[in-house]
C-alpha cells in the first residue's frame, strides 16, 4: 500500500490536470446506468462523447470512469458536469486521503477502496454527486459495486426509488463494507502467523511479520480519514443530500467507526507479534541449553571416571584388575542413567 510518487506534481500550476500514479487499465472504460422506478438503461462505451450522446435523461445516471491515465476523458468528463479545475486535478492525483468537498453544484468525495490478495491493494475511488448523477472515478478495472449493479437491474431496495444521493451512499456503503472482509482475511493472517511463531519462531517470520506491520499501517492511514469524511456529509447542508438519506450516511459512519476499532486491535495485535518472535525464541533456545546442559552434566562424572582410569602411572592397584574395564563402563552407566532419572523426576527434561 505505498503510495504513488509525486515528483509528477512539482513545478506544475493548481489546477494542472496531470495524472500521478500507477497505470492500472490497459484500456480506459466508460459505463453508464440509467434508471428510474420502471426504466433501465446499462452500455459500456469507449469514449465520454459517446456515452453523454447516448445519454437518455431519466431520472438518475451513473456513469463511471475506469482508468485515469487517459487524462483527457478526465477532463471531458469533468467539463460536461461542470467540475473544478481543482476538483479535475485531485482526481488524477492518486495520493489522496479520504476526504469531502461541498461545493455549490456538486459534492466531491474521495474514498480508499481495499482488496485483499495475500496482501492490501489500495485504489482510490472519486465520486461526484451532482442534481440527478453520480460520477465515478476508478484507478483499473474490478471493483466492489457489484452488488449495486445487480440491485438496480433486478428493482430490489431502495436505489431505483431513490436520488442520486442514495445511489452515492450505496457506493460508499459497499466500500466500507468491504472493509470487514479485508479486516477478516487479515486477522486470519495475523492469527496464522502468530501460531507459527508459537510453535516454531524461524527467523523468516519476521519479514512476514513486518509486512503485516506494514499493511496495517497503510489500512489504518485509509480508514481513520473516513470517519471525517462521513460526518461532514452527515452534517452537510448541501441540497444535494436528503434528509432521509443522511440517516443512511449515519449508518456507514457507524461501521467506519467499527472498523478503525478493529483496525486497532489489529495493529496492537500486530505489534505484539514482534514480541511474540522474541518470547517464543527466547523459550526455544531456553529449551535448547537445558539439554545441552543436562547432557553435559552427565558427562561430567563420567569424564571424571574416564579421566582417572587415563592417567599413566605404573602403580595404580586398579590396572591389574581382571574386570577393571568392564567394572567402570558399568560404573559409567549406572551413574548416567541414574543422573537421567533423577532429572526425570525432577522435571528437569
Amino acid at each position: 500500500m505505498l503510495r504513488p510518487k509525486v515528483s509528477k506534481k512539482i513545478a506544475t500550476s493548481p489546477g494542472s490536470l496531470v495524472h500521478i500514479g500507477e497505470r492500472k487499465a490497459d484500456k480506459p472504460r466508460v459505463e453508464m446506468i440509467e434508471f428510474d422506478l420502471e426504466r433501465l438503461a446499462e452500455k459500456n462505451f469507449d469514449s465520454v462523447a459517446e456515452c453523454l450522446q447516448a445519454r437518455q435523461g431519466l431520472g438518475v445516471t451513473w456513469i463511471n470512469l475506469d482508468g485515469l491515465h487517459e487524462v483527457e476523458l478526465v477532463e471531458e468528463l469533468g467539463k460536461a458536469h461542470g467540475l473544478h479545475a481543482l476538483t479535475m486535478e485531485d482526481i488524477l492525483h492518486t495520493n489522496q486521503r479520504p476526504k469531502l468537498e461541498d461545493f455549490d453544484s456538486y459534492i466531491f468525495v474521495v474514498l480508499r477502496m481495499l482488496e485483499y490478495d495475500r496482501q492490501i491493494r489500495d485504489e482510490q475511488i472519486s465520486l461526484i454527486i451532482g442534481q440527478g448523477f453520480v460520477l465515478s472515478f476508478q484507478e483499473s478495472h474490478g471493483d466492489v459495486f457489484e452488488e449495486v449493479r445487480g440491485r438496480i437491474r433486478s428493482g430490489k431496495g431502495r436505489v431505483r426509488k431513490r436520488q442520486a444521493d442514495y445511489l452515492a451512499y450505496t457506493l460508499i456503503d459497499a466500500i466500507v463494507d468491504h472493509y470487514f472482509l479485508v479486516l477478516e482475511k487479515l486477522g486470519e493472517e495475523i492469527e496464522a502467523t502468530s501460531d507459527q511463531l508459537v510453535s516454531d519462531p524461524k527467523p523468516s517470520l519476521i519479514q512476514r511479520v513486518q509486512h503485516i506491520r506494514t499493511q496495517m499501517l497503510g489500512l489504518r492511514r485509509s480508514v481513520w480519514p473516513l470517519r471525517e469524511v462521513l460526518s461532514k456529509l452527515e452534517r452537510t447542508d448541501s441540497e444535494l443530500l436528503a434528509e432521509g438519506t443522511s440517516l443512511f450516511v449515519r449508518d456507514v459512519y457507524d461501521h467506519t467507526v467499527q472498523v478503525i476499532d478493529v483496525v486497532e486491535t489489529y495493529r496492537e495485535m500486530s505489534s505484539g507479534l514482534v514480541d511474540l518472535y522474541l518470547s517464543a525464541a527466547s523459550n526455544k533456545m531456553n529449551e535448547v541449553m537445558k539439554v545441552l546442559t543436562v547432557m553435559a552434566s552427565i558427562f561430567i562424572p563420567l569424564t571424571f571416571i574416564a579421566g582417572i582410569y587415563g592417567m599413566n602411572f605404573e602403580y595404580m592397584p586398579e590396572l591389574h584388575v581382571r574386570w577393571g574395564y568392564f567394572f567402570a563402563l558399568f560404573l559409567m552407566g549406572i551413574i548416567g542413567v541414574g543422573m537421567l532419572i533423577f532429572f526425570k523426576r525432577k522435571d528437569w527434561l
